[in-house]
């Protein structure tokens, strides 16, 4: 097997209920170390949702497996100092607590970032901050409708949510996507990020068709059910066995094989009614009493084989039950089975699968589950930096150390004199204020670490001043072969 793409990475997250959940549980599919900041004694509240798994709530068993659960009460300043010790040591830090309230305790983007350069920091909240919206509560469904979702789905009749926590996911799958690209810049130069994410902008860009349509079209799009606001026949059809079949008709070439091979009704592609799709959306519930006029006098699976036989995408509308079922899924190896406080429990594989690398499927924890693990292991690495040791154990470190460093510097070597080819004069060898940004990141990487920022500072400019003299060497080299 493969190396999984975020192994190294470690992550603390002060989370609740389902956005920064989903971004981090995405995190540990891919190897990241998870740990998740939860109350004390009553944890996530998450949890309490239902107990439809066995006990457990469904949210919370589908947000939280290969996580280490930590309980700590931030009211006390033990349970502070410990999570800070945490975050010291962490690549990325994700909250998405009631606004103001991570800034309150200590751990806003300003504070960690001032004391982790390199820490990613990441902020979930309702609304973002700054403007009339920044303190008002935000529960999935409410910025449903504050993004007029919840205006275009349902029937003619009733506005509907949409049936899953769509505002949520959305801005845990852009946390997720920002602190991938936030580590990857890292790996480039050296510096972290903070990053903010609303639930109502994440999913203000999955609005982007109606907003268009609504604002240039001069019209709100229509709320009609399962069917497409602007596209048919698109949507919910019934069969003669009272099943119900979907499909969806996506040019005009379609439509014309539609007639004729699925309905067997080639008068109908030549129907003024129906000519354009325009005019078919206009013409809807005609066109829905000629397309049922066909269809119920066939069985759902008639009418499916010769929808595939024209090549018209289709689905049947499946339960949640039928599709934990899927054919598709099944043979395709999607299940696994994790492990939980309630016992052993089937999981979907996450959507993205890299060749040779199986992602982490590893237990759902109880509240607080890894406290003691956790503080410890704090604990005994706290003392390892205190305790020198004997002298032959700390030059046996030392010397693993310069190895390193000596490696580095081999390859460090190897860019210089690429870079060599690429540079004209003297001056663009030296480059004062690229060399200035290099000391500059230097010393906040010291800072970081632990190390004194001056001697850092002395020790690059040394190093840099003898590659400017090893580049020009190369060049001169390079210009004589």
């Amino acid at each position: 097997m493969g190396e999984l793409p975020l192994k190294g990475i470690a992550v603390v997250s002060l989370e609740q209920a389902v956005a920064a959940p989903f971004a981090t549980r995405q995190l540990a599919d891919l190897g990241a170390r998870v740990i998740k900041v939860e109350r004390a004694e009553s944890g996530d509240f998450a949890r309490s949702y239902d107990e439809t798994v066995n006990g457990m709530a469904s949210h919370f068993v589908w947000l939280n497996r290969s996580k280490e659960s930590l309980a700590l009460d931030l009211k006390q300043a033990e349970a502070k100092e410990a999570l800070r010790r945490f975050v010291a040591r962490a690549d990325v830090f994700i909250q998405n607590l009631a606004p103001g309230a991570a800034e309150r305790l200590g751990f806003g983007a300003r504070e960690l970032r001032a004391k982790h350069p390199r820490l990613v920091h990441c902020n979930i909240s309702g609304y973002g901050e700054g403007g009339p919206y920044t303190n008002k509560k935000a529960y999935d469904l409410l910025v449903q409708c504050e993004a007029g979702l919840v205006s275009i789905t349902g029937t003619e009749d009733t506005p509907s949510k949409v049936g899953i926590s769509v505002a949520d996911i959305a801005a845990g799958t852009y946390a997720y996507a920002g602190i991938l690209s936030a580590l990857y810049r890292r790996e480039r130069t050296g510096e972290g990020a903070t990053l903010e994410i609303s639930m109502l902008e994440a999913l203000g860009e999955w609005m982007g068709f109606p907003a268009y349509f609504a604002g240039y079209g001069g019209e709100e799009p229509e709320r009609s059910g399962a069917s497409h606001a602007a596209i048919a026949p698109y949507g919910p059809f019934s069969c003669g066995d009272g099943q119900t079949i979907f499909l969806g008709i996506q040019n005009e070439r379609e439509w014309k094989r539609f007639c004729e091979e699925a309905l067997g009704q080639e008068e109908m592609a030549q129907d003024e009614r129906f000519s354009t799709n325009s005019k078919r959306v206009e013409n809807r519930p005609a066109l829905h009493a000629g397309i049922e006029d066909v269809f119920t006098k066939l069985s759902s699976e008639e009418v499916i084989e010769r929808l595939e036989g024209a090549g018209i995408a289709n689905a049947r509308m499946r339960s949640v039950r039928d599709f934990l079922e899927h054919p598709q899924l099944e043979a395709r190896d999607r299940w696994r089975e994790i492990d939980s406080p309630v016992g052993r429990l089937r999981a979907l594989l996450p959507p993205v699968t890299f060749e040779g690398v199986e992602p982490v499927m590893a237990p759902v924890p109880g509240i607080g589950e890894h406290n003691a693990a956790l503080l410890t292991a704090m604990d005994g690495q706290d003392g390892e930096q205190e305790r020198p040791g004997s002298l032959d154990e700390v030059r046996e470190s030392i010397n693993s150390v310069d190895q390193q460093i000596v490696r580095l510097l081999a390859k460090r070597e190897g860019h210089v004199r690429r870079a060599a080819r690429f540079k004209k004069t003297r001056g663009d060898v030296e480059a004062p204020k690229r060399v200035e940004a290099v000391i500059q990141r230097v010393r906040m990487l010291a800072e970081e670490y632990g190390a004194e920022p001056r001697v850092a500072e002395e020790v690059y400019r040394t190093m840099i001043s003898r590659f400017i003299d090893l580049e020009m060497d190369e060049k001169e080299e390079h210009r004589e072969s």
